[in-house]
């Protein structure tokens, strides 16, 4: 199941950064390279709309990661407790 962080439809990921405090980041290498405090948001271009999915774990990000999957995508770190509390996501 996919956790969703929820802006406009367009403008996901500056939404993020300027509401939320992310920084933009080049596509992470792995999922362990993200502090532990952090937490990493994949935004997806859909074409009229975006989607800007919290990356939870290692699983999540290599299916965001897909080489095969050419949509669009800027990658996000934010405070991992907020993006929990954003996407409804339970630990």
């Amino acid at each position: 199941m996919g956790y969703y962080i929820q802006g406009p439809a367009i403008g996901k990921a500056q939404f993020i950064v300027s509401e939320y405090d992310g920084v933009i980041i080049p596509e992470p290498k792995s999922f362990d390279s993200i502090a532990n405090d952090q937490a990493l948001v994949s935004v997806v271009g859909n074409g009229a709309w975006e989607a800007a999915a919290y990356c939870y774990n290692a699983k999540e990000f290599e299916g965001f990661a897909d080489p095969s999957d050419l949509r669009p995508k800027i990658w996000l770190v934010m405070d991992k407790d907020l993006a929990e509390e954003l996407s409804g996501y339970k630990r």
